[in-house]
């Protein structure tokens, strides 16, 4: 059960479920990151394992397609390893864990009355928040502007600095007017 969660996962990047099945699947989840994280071969084959994953090898023809564009439809949507290595696993090499995150929703299922629950990536979240919010946040207003304006002109000035040579440095053949002169 919780590596078919895991796999749904991986391929709709979101899923709804039972608060107590969430908390059970995003250690899994976690798990499969970090191995996606060392990208290797054997972590390749142990997530493959673990998720059992089949590994589909013949597609014949249908309808006209030919079976290698088959196979390539089928790994770029459904081949749960190769996504997780390829897509979801780079996005998270700078991050040390927490990849999911499980939302709880309000009110009970009707059935039976469990606490129901979004589990999904951490990233995802990330990206829809800057979207959503590409202006400063309410109370910094012209504060925040302000901060920002701040900060392109400091760096314009370190990259200027860099690159002139100050008139108050003594070159090599003047001497200063510091160092008494030998008479």
């Amino acid at each position: 059960m919780l590596a078919n969660m895991v796999c749904s996962l991986i391929e709709q990047k979101e899923i709804t479920t039972t608060l107590a099945k969430a908390k059970a699947a995003r250690v899994v989840a976690e798990k499969m990151v970090t191995l996606g994280k060392r990208g290797t071969l054997h972590h390749r084959r142990l997530a493959a394992a673990r998720l059992r994953a089949p590994q589909r090898r013949f597609f014949p023809r249908a309808k006209g397609v030919p079976g290698k564009q088959l196979r390539e439809q089928w790994s770029r949507e459904h081949d749960v390893v190769r996504i997780l290595f390829d897509e979801i696993a780079p996005s998270f090499q700078d991050r040390m864990g927490g990849y999911t995150r499980i939302i709880k929703l309000a009110g009970a299922r009707k059935g039976d009355g469990a606490q129901m629950a979004i589990l999904k990536w951490v990233d995802e979240a990330l990206q829809e928040k800057t979207k959503a919010s590409p202006t400063p946040a309410p109370g910094q207003g012209k504060a925040g502007e302000t901060a920002q304006i701040t900060e392109q002109v400091e760096t314009a000035e370190e990259t200027s600095a860099a690159e002139e040579p100050t008139a108050e440095e003594p070159t090599a053949e003047e001497p200063t007017a510091e160092e008494p002169t030998a008479e």
